[in-house]
């Protein structure tokens, strides 16, 4: 299993025409009892599982291309490649493959594919049309080898047929070789059919015929040959495009010629197929697969060559963090790793976590801190680049290098306080550089992403560390803009609100707004850290500021920061805002709107009803007492007059509330004396069941006693009252007549209700209170507490 000759990647076709990677292991063809025959069996080469067991079936195409592939189809949707380290080894088992076909080995196909369409018919074609008959490779008959190769392009019987015969006459040379007598002769109509001829040929979607059309010798001919296009009145100059404007730059010598040159073709590969040719129409885009194909192995190939030469990559960041190092010199470093980053995105997944890592471990973020200083704009926009590549494959990966930096480092070195500081330091007036770094900065703060799984820990410590070391640079540009606001509380209400701290200047009102939704973004998914910060920082107030500026857009942001805080319905946050009177700015530039309708009218009218409709009790009485004198005019909306309505609801229910257990001292008196007087004159049973009914100081348990020492028939010479005042002891209790305590235990439900309801605190004030409420209705919601 250790000979390299037979470790391969099995590669499969997806629904979106793209390579899948199943893994890399070691190949072997065996006879299978299963399957009954010769079978390809691939096995890892890390735990030796069976990652492809495939039948070499006789009426199979199986396909080799650029000496390390081979490709087939098992099911009409299903292709399968083998991709070899080695050519040996490919070579091995496609000599395998054609013997067990009866196929000579020096053929790139072994079967010639039939279209079901023309299945059918396949009888009633003469044996004379599988042959196709290529006229001579002369001048005077390019017209009819172009009319030729245009016409097979709709049969995918006569592609094949047509394929073969280019392949095996050597056919592409010599058309070449008119190419340049064409161009000798300035022979245009000639020029023209060789456009037709070369562009059908690539439409062949064959793979062996792209290895003699974009080998060395052969492919900036091809590439003279697609400029003359009949379409256009004057050629095209992409050859002197790509021998003179594009020009192959070694930042560190690549001692390889196969990898050289194989960067070399691919280039080239991809400019034809990216410039050069036509976008493909709906009928023609499945003409090209074979040729997407050869890109992306290519590219494969590269990236692997590349990262197994370690010292290669060691020495690429060696220069490029080395202060010593050349301007131009490192432009070139910078550029190369992310043509890098873009060639690794081609890879599978577990490829390229693979890729990443390498990276990592070979210093790419501090190398990254130090070019991303730097004053090129060129450098910078390819290092923000690259640390895009790195922000969207792992943020944890970008995370934890950040908080492993020493924290004696000053805080404008650390890695985020250089990107925040390119954010707020882009130069382009439509910022685009701005916009991408916000966008990274969002991904690195992002909760979503932090693997609470594997650290627990990493959400709380870094977001401690970026509201420590980073918040105060990304906040700088807002509080440096507002920041002479400070006699805004002394403007009279009315006055015209255009502060001249707002920014007039385009440009830094866009800054001002991409980090107002960054800050928006963190009040949504960060609670402590950014409570914390908008309350020592008073960010509210000066965020509101803002709601001056001339720019709609940067008003909005302002209000849509505060409408994230008061959608959060956190009273913290409502204190602070009735504290800080943040409403006044609000209303200001709604009134200062006038009757425009526009989104800044609809914006700050959908605040007021969110509060309405969400019933936050504390910001509307704010508002109504405060504000609703200058909104009560505002009627093409109900939302003020709502508010008015729910402030005054709570103001009705507060006050129906207060009367409820309101005291008075006067009533409540007559109301004792008349008890007493009543109490003096009546000594019967009927007497004490009235007392005891009124009686609400009493517990459960003295009424209890009450009623056993009544049922006993206790005889003494106290009077009716005594039983009634509290604290009674059982010997005063029993000494009702036989009468009363007939009553006694005969007494209704409605006063054992209510004497449950004392019991776990005895206060003074208490049985006045409840005695004024039975007179005045008998509390019918008291009744199921006791029940209850």
């Amino acid at each position: 299993m250790s000979d390299t000759r037979r470790r391969v990647k099995v590669y499969t076709l997806n629904e979106d025409r793209q390579w899948d990677d199943r893994g890399t292991g070691h190949v072997s063809s065996t006879f299978v009892e299963r399957l009954k025959g010769i079978s390809l069996l691939v096995r890892a080469e890390s735990d030796g599982s069976l990652l492809l067991e495939s039948k070499i079936s006789p009426n199979t195409a199986y396909q080799k291309q650029q000496d390390t592939l081979i490709v087939w189809s098992e099911a009409d949707n299903y292709d399968l490649a083998l991709s070899f380290q080695e050519k040996a080894g490919c070579d091995e088992i496609w000599e395998k493959i054609c013997q067990v076909q009866g196929k000579d080995p020096a053929l790139d196909i072994t079967q010639d594919p039939i279209d079901e369409s023309e299945e059918d018919h396949f009888e009633e074609i003469p044996e004379t049309t599988h042959l196709v008959e290529l006229p001579p490779c002369e001048l005077g008959r390019l017209e009819e080898i172009a009319d030729l190769v245009t016409s097979v392009l709709s049969s995918p019987i006569r592609r094949e047929k047509l394929a073969l015969a280019l392949m095996s006459e050597g056919y592409i040379k010599k058309l070449l070789g008119l190419f340049r007598v064409c161009e000798d002769l300035d022979n245009r109509e000639g020029l023209h059919h060789l456009y037709e001829i070369v562009r059908g040929v690539l439409f062949l979607n064959k793979a062996a015929l792209f290895e003699v059309m974009f080998s060395d010798d052969c492919i900036m001919d091809v590439v003279g040959c697609l400029e003359y296009d009949p379409a256009l009145v004057q050629p095209k100059r992409h050859r002197e495009f790509l021998t003179k404007t594009a020009k192959f730059k070694e930042v560190i010598p690549i001692t390889d010629s196969e990898l050289r040159q194989k960067i070399h073709q691919t280039y080239r590969v991809q400019y034809i197929q990216d410039i050069i040719l036509p976008t493909p129409s709906v009928f023609e885009e499945n003409f090209l697969s074979t040729l997407t194909s050869f890109i992306f192995f290519n590219k494969v190939e590269i990236v692997s060559m590349l990262q197994e030469d370690e010292k290669f990559l060691t020495e690429v960041f060696a220069q490029l963090t080395d202060e010593a190092t050349e301007e131009c010199k490192r432009r070139e470093l910078v550029n190369f790793v992310k043509e890098f980053c873009a060639f690794s995105q081609t890879l599978q997944p577990q490829n390229r976590d693979a890729f990443y890592k390498t990276l990592a471990n070979l210093g790419i973020l501090p190398a990254l801190e130090i070019v991303m200083g730097m004053d090129d704009l060129q450098v910078r926009a390819a290092a923000i680049d690259i640390f895009s590549y790195l922000v969207e494959f792992s943020p944890s990966m970008v995370r934890e290098f950040v908080m492993q930096e020493p924290q004696q480092t000053e805080d404008d070195v650390l890695l985020i306080n250089v990107v925040i500081k390119q954010m707020i330091c882009d130069s382009d007036p439509e910022l685009g550089g701005a916009v991408q770094l916000m966008g990274l900065l969002r991904t690195l703060i992002d909760p979503e992403n932090m693997l609470a799984s594997t650290n627990k820990t990493e959400k709380t410590e870094f977001l401690s560390f970026f509201y420590k070391y980073c918040m105060h640079v990304l906040t700088a540009p807002l509080l440096a803009n507002t920041a002479h606001d400070k006699n805004s509380k002394e403007h009279p209400e009315g006055s015209a609100k255009i502060n001249p701290v707002c920014p007039d200047n385009f440009q830094t009102a866009q800054l001002l707004a991409l980090i107002l939704e960054l800050l928006t973004f963190c009040v949504e998914h960060h609670t402590y850290h950014i409570k914390t910060y908008i309350m020592n920082k008073d960010l509210l107030r000066r965020v509101l500021v803002l709601m001056n500026s001339k720019h709609t857009f940067l008003a909005l942001c302002a209000l849509r920061f505060m409408r994230r805080i008061i959608g959060l319905k956190d009273e913290y946050y409502n204190r602070y805002i009735i504290k800080g009177n943040l409403f006044e700015p609000v209303i200001n530039a709604l009134l200062d709107n006038g009757t425009r309708y526009n989104l800044l009218n609809s914006a700050i009218i959908e605040l007021f009803e969110f509060i309405k409709v969400e019933d936050i009790k504390s910001l509307i009485a704010h508002i109504v007492d405060n504000f609703y004198k200058a909104l009560e005019s505002i009627e093409y909306v109900q939302t003020f007059k709502g508010l008015k309505g729910r402030y005054e609801q709570e103001k009705d229910r507060q006050s129906q509330k207060l009367n409820r257990y309101r005291r008075d001292a006067r009533s409540m008196d007559e109301d004792e004396e008349l008890w007493f007087n009543d109490d003096d004159d009546d000594e019967d049973g009927e007497a004490v069941e009235r007392r005891m009914d009124e009686d609400f100081s009493d517990s459960y348990e003295k009424f209890m006693e009450a009623k056993k020492g009544a049922a006993n028939g206790a005889n003494g010479a106290n009077n009716g009252k005594s039983a009634a005042i509290p604290p009674a002891s059982p010997a005063v209790t029993s000494s009702n007549s036989s009468s009363s305590s007939v009553k006694t235990v005969a007494l209704p439900a409605t006063p054992v209700v209510k004497t449950a309801l004392v019991g776990l605190v005895d206060y003074p004030d208490d049985e006045d209170e409840e005695e004024e409420d039975d007179e005045e209705e008998q509390s019918p919601r008291k009744r199921p507490r006791l029940s209850s």
